[in-house]
């Protein structure tokens, strides 16, 4: 997977947040704090996604295609 951090200088801290997902936030000191901290925010992220997805009446899932 490819996504697009945006860094942006808040009052204390970087903050970080993905493009493509941008319920993934995260903050740091550094950019390279930043980047490591994304990781987990996108980790825990999915991991909610999932289940929320197990505990949901889905009625279909299909994998989709944007050009």
């Amino acid at each position: 997977m490819k996504f697009t951090l945006l860094i942006r200088q808040g009052k204390t801290q970087l903050i970080g947040q993905l493009k493509e997902i941008p319920g993934v936030l995260t903050q740091g000191q550094t950019v390279a704090e930043v980047k490591e901290n994304i990781q987990d925010a996108l980790a825990l992220y999915l991991e909610d996604m999932r289940e929320e997805e197990n505990d949901a009446a889905i009625i279909a899932s299909e994998e989709v295609e944007f050009a």
